[in-house]
């Protein structure tokens, strides 16, 4: 139907409804074409809603990736720009679909880092996915075999008084006795454990020690000092000035880090519950990568998220940064998404292509 206004013939209201084009955001177009990438690459897919949801999750994350990282490259090293352009789709959109389908949010702490590095074969950006150990917990939880109720991660001090309790014959239930003498000054950490509890099944419960030597010994062994304490390289504008300066870093929260990991990492998994997306996981997590590739991953991937972090053995930097040698700072590198992707967008960058 028309009216006629002014001489002229206008649609009405209905038609204004009929006609009007609703504008996806890009959140929803990135979706669209991770399934599209998907079907072209692995076939049919069947998205739950939950996964539609983190799907948008890692375009906003990534796309503030993106964006960092393109405001630090430096074009006389590195002639690829960090834009959506320059990404390998195809295998984003299977590693995007596997890890959502595992059920990790790259806007959530410690779950998973999206981590870009060059791949000199394609001349694109492949995506690195880096299991934070609030991941590993994720994970353990959805696919594991009698997994606990509970895991209480503590350390030691020089000041507490500790007591390992093991199961035997006049013990049935594996425990501790753990008493923190002095509140406010506790001296040096000395170790730690992990103690696995059920409920229901108090007998089942087990506890694992550590030494502090057992914690430093899973410590990488190019451990950023930011995390771990020491000391780094002096920057004076972007470049090194041959001394050293001292960073206290975080070391008591990557001690109790490293035991969290290590609990969750040795619950057993349950084949049955392995599904696709599990499956895919592991076979991205298992792919033979170049050294030197592996070595810019590691590089870009060892800057944790305010002190929770999921670190990895390298100095930091990121891939950006290797190019100006300018180190990234953690919150920098890691910092959440706190707005709305369309508060976020930056106009004056290139459009993604979907």
């Amino acid at each position: 139907m028309t009216d006629v206004k002014d001489g002229a013939t206008v649609p009405t209201k209905k038609e204004d409804k009929t006609l009007a084009k609703v504008e996806l955001s890009q959140s929803e177009r990135f979706t669209q074409e991770v399934i599209k990438q998907f079907t072209d690459t692995a076939g049919e897919l069947k998205l739950t809603n939950f996964m539609k949801s983190l799907i948008k999750n890692y375009f906003i994350k990534l796309d503030q990736t993106l964006k960092a990282n393109e405001q630090k490259r430096n074009s006389q090293y590195n002639d690829l720009a960090f834009v959506w352009n320059s990404v390998n789709m195809n295998k984003l959109a299977v590693d995007v679909v596997a890890f959502a389908g595992v059920g990790l949010d790259p806007i959530q702490p410690n779950q998973i880092n999206l981590i870009p590095y060059k791949n000199n074969k394609t001349k694109k950006y492949d995506i690195a996915f880096i299991t934070g150990y609030k991941g590993k917990e994720i994970k353990a939880r959805k696919y594991g075999l009698d997994v606990p109720d509970d895991i209480v991660v503590e350390l030691i001090y020089s000041t507490d008084k500790f007591v390992q309790l093991k199961k035997d014959i006049n013990n049935p239930i594996e425990g501790y006795t753990f008493e923190i003498t002095n509140n406010f000054e506790r001296g040096d950490v000395v170790g730690g454990f992990y103690y696995y509890k059920w409920f229901d099944k108090p007998e089942k419960n087990k506890i694992k020690v550590f030494s502090l030597a057992d914690i430093l010994k899973r410590k990488p062994d190019t451990a950023s000092p930011e995390f771990w304490g020491g000391e780094k390289d002096e920057y004076k504008n972007g470049n090194k000035t041959g001394n050293k300066v001292k960073v206290e870093g975080w070391a008591e929260e990557m001690y109790s880090k490293t035991i969290y990991s290590a609990a969750w990492g040795a619950v057993t998994i349950d084949a049955s519950k392995i599904d696709e997306h599990y499956r895919a996981v592991l076979e991205t997590e298992r792919l033979p990568i170049d050294a030197k590739v592996l070595q810019e991953i590691k590089e870009n991937a060892n800057k944790g998220e305010e002190i929770g972090f999921e670190e990895v053995k390298a100095e930091v930097t990121t891939a950006a940064d290797q190019q100006t040698h300018q180190p990234l700072s953690i919150e920098e590198a890691n910092q959440e998404q706190t707005v709305q992707e369309e508060q976020e967008a930056d106009n004056t960058n290139p459009k993604p292509s979907f």
